[in-house]
């Protein structure tokens, strides 16, 4: 199976197609993959090795597909190889979803059609939603908290230090006075260190993010335990605005029986999600939903474009909406379900594998991300494509993730664990303070696995 390294030294040697000098057998060796302009008689050897390039670059692709491992993706995009004569095409979503523009090549209504599923989804009112699909969850999460301070231009910033970095980016740029808050062992936003920030600031309005799956531990943060802090901490309605970042988990909780909902009929001001992630798309894109009412805050007209000018990026990817749209009618609310309860019993499989092979390992309750020791070997790192902070790891549990992935995943872990601590002379790392002492299989607390979740 191809690798990176071997498409690069298996392209083609551009200086010898520019000369004409050079047949099929040249493209075994070339260097580099720079782009040289190239002579017209040369075309048909051009093409020759643009496609030896390709299909050498897809082998490399498929081959690291089926490594993929701690990462919010999902691969299984096969089905969707259907809408490639859309390529074609270029389809600009500029402005307004909602707003017609002079440009005719749009997407629009396969947009809107999206944004009411997820109002639905998520529970808000045809007629008192606004949205549009983003580039992906970064967008969407700055987008919100632009509303959150537009609304409330003195408002601090709460966000759990566990929060993804997209928002202490938006912190940063928009130059938000940020709180960050202390969280549970789970991951969780420990709202009694929320309600300590909040006692201290009483005199400024409240911007929240809440975290409808944190990016490294999967926790879900207790929005009703939120909006009830800030009610005890004396906060009206129109003194807080809350921003859900649903990225991964906002197609996954609304499908579980047994998890709190997050829904606008809590109060909250946004939701943003990443479509790229459960539902699984070829490039990144998501889907931002506010309350109507917020959007004139931003809303600027540009005669340019004939249209609305609402949205962070000006130009939009009009494709992303129609793959969204097709992902959605294809697999519908069943098996959205039926992916979810998948996910859900591999991540318990992959946990109970880990917990047997004697890892320390946390699972949070109808989660699909596992964390666990961080490997001692970066090549392993690297080919199983894990996601690592500190000495954690964790392994993202998605619909391409089969049982056969985790099998050959666990055979290898376990085959170099016995490599690195095979002499004794390093121990597996104490993650007790990480992810509890009850899922930490240290020297220390190893037999406090027996008790753990």
């Amino acid at each position: 199976m191809a690798t990176l390294t071997s498409v690069t030294n298996t392209k083609t040697n551009m200086a010898a197609i520019s000369t004409g000098a050079i047949d099929e057998n040249d493209c075994n060796t070339p260097e580099t993959f720079a782009l040289l302009e190239l002579y017209e008689e040369c075309d048909v050897e051009r093409q020759v090795c643009l496609r030896k390039i390709m299909t050498e670059f897809q082998e490399h692709l498929t081959e690291r597909a089926s490594h993929s491992l701690g990462y919010h993706l999902n691969l299984s995009c096969n089905y969707l190889m259907d809408l490639s004569p859309l390529l074609r095409f270029h389809i600009n979503n500029v402005g307004d979803p909602f707003k017609e523009s002079n440009f005719g090549l749009h997407s629009r209504k396969f947009e809107v059609e999206v944004l009411d599923w997820f109002a639905q989804l998520w529970e808000i009112e045809k007629d008192e939603y606004w949205g549009y699909v983003t580039n992906g969850g970064t967008e969407g999460n700055l987008q919100a908290l632009l509303l959150g301070r537009e609304l409330l231009p003195d408002g601090i910033l709460y966000t759990s230090r566990e929060s993804h970095y997209s928002i202490f980016k938006a912190a940063r740029m928009y130059r938000m006075d940020c709180q960050i808050i202390s969280t549970l062992t789970t991951g969780e936003i420990d709202c009694d260190d929320l309600r300590a920030k909040l006692i201290l600031n009483k005199d400024k309005p409240a911007i929240i993010n809440v975290n409808i799956g944190t990016t490294f531990k999967g926790a879900i943060d207790d929005l009703d335990l939120i909006i009830k802090t800030l009610e005890e901490c004396g906060f009206s309605d129109n003194r807080f605005y809350i921003h859900c970042d649903a990225a991964l988990y906002g197609l996954i909780t609304p499908f579980l029986e047994q998890t709190p909902k997050f829904s606008f009929k809590k109060g909250i001001g946004s939701v943003s999600v990443s479509a790229h992630k459960l539902l699984g798309a070829p490039m990144p894109c998501g889907v931002h939903i506010t309350r109507k009412e917020y959007v004139a805050l931003l809303a600027q007209n540009v005669e340019y474009i004939a249209t609305l000018d609402t949205t962070i990026s000006g130009s939009r990817n009009g494709h992303t909406p129609i793959f969204i749209w097709y992902g959605l009618n294809i697999k519908g609310y069943k098996g959205i379900r039926l992916d979810v309860r998948k996910c859900l019993m591999n991540a318990q499989y992959l946990r109970d594998g880990l917990r047997n092979a004697g890892i320390s390992t946390m699972l949070n309750e109808m989660s699909i991300v596992v964390v666990f020791e961080r490997p001692l070997d970066d090549e392993f790192i690297k080919h199983w494509q894990l996601s690592c902070v500190g000495n954690m790891a964790h392994v993202v549990v998605m619909p391409h993730v089969t049982i056969k992935m985790l099998d050959d995943f666990l055979h290898d872990l376990v085959l170099k664990k016995n490599i690195w601590y095979k002499y004794g002379e390093v121990q597996p790392p104490c993650l007790a303070n990480e992810i509890g002492v009850s899922n930490c299989n240290c020297l220390d607390h190893g037999k406090g696995l027996m008790g753990g979740n």
